[in-house]
């Protein structure tokens, strides 16, 4: 059952939290309706993802037992979970979210639109380079029209740039520290990249995703300026964890990892509620 748990990867539905974006940034967080819907989009985001994990550790099962991190987690590549098994869970968490068209089809379009992404980038995307890093950012973009569905309100094109220059520097980061931990051994992709050009990938996204944040604050939501210095720290600090301790890999677990890294996401979050708290609200 441990080795279910973990092959479905529970630490990962930390991504998830995009989906509570457009909560944010819209004021709702104090409407109990938008928390629920919000809530309900990213159960079934979690369970999509989880499958969309289990799908792409059945194909890469080979590859993970030559990386040098995946060979000791993954259940499958350490013979912890069999293919078997795996499949079984696959099929359950397929028909959970069927379910989930009776409560959010329209959340479920998304989702399905994110499993068929993930099923490309599997089996094709992901050997094609920059697209397989487009692919993975593109994620990140359904996870907030998920959740901006989910309450009824439309994607800012601010958000949608901003979302996508972030998702693209923490895709370019990825796939920079398995280059540089495997020396292109267990990802056939990485022989098409170099240390250089992936830099310049994450620091055109970076530079991006500050500059088009700062603008919608500026433009939009000149009350939220104090949340800039969070998020320019958070870049800084993950380029730090990347470079100079080598565990930039995942986003994911640099967060957990990292208690700098951690409090200023939680202090960024903090700030937006003190600026975007609705007006004699208790």
């Amino acid at each position: 059952m441990l080795g279910l748990f973990k092959l479905s990867r529970p630490r990962q539905w930390l991504k998830n939290g995009f989906i509570f974006a457009p909560l944010l940034f819209t004021g709702l967080f104090l409407d109990l309706m938008a928390i629920s819907q919000t809530l309900w989009a990213f159960v079934l985001f979690c369970l999509a993802a989880s499958a969309t994990y289990i799908v792409n550790d059945l194909k890469d099962i080979e590859e993970d037992k030559k990386h040098p991190v995946k060979s000791l987690k993954r259940p499958l590549a350490t013979g912890e979970v069999s293919p078997f098994q795996a499949k079984i869970l696959l099929v359950i968490l397929y028909g959970i979210l069927l379910v989930g068209f009776v409560f959010q089809p329209q959340v479920m379009l998304i989702i399905v639109a994110y499993l068929l992404l993930n099923v490309a980038y599997s089996f094709y995307l992901k050997h094609q380079p920059v697209l397989d890093i487009f692919t993975i950012a593109f994620g990140f973009v359904l996870r907030v029209y998920a959740g901006a569905t989910a309450i009824s309100v439309p994607v800012s094109s601010w958000m949608f740039v901003t979302t996508l220059c972030l998702a693209l520097f923490l895709a370019a980061m990825k796939r920079r520290q398995e280059l540089v931990q495997t020396s292109q051994e267990g990802r056939k992709v990485l022989a098409s990249y170099t240390v250089p050009l992936i830099d310049r990938y994450a620091e055109m996204a970076a530079t991006g995703a500050l500059l088009f944040y700062s603008l919608f604050v500026m433009s939009a939501r000149p009350e939220m300026v104090f949340t800039i210095p969070f998020v320019l720290f958070g870049l800084f600090r993950y380029w730090y964890i990347s470079e100079m301790l080598g565990e930039g890999e995942s986003p994911t677990d640099a967060l957990l990892a990292d208690k700098q890294l951690f409090f200023t996401v939680l202090g960024w979050i903090g700030v937006c509620l003190w600026a975007l708290w609705p007006a004699g609200a208790v």
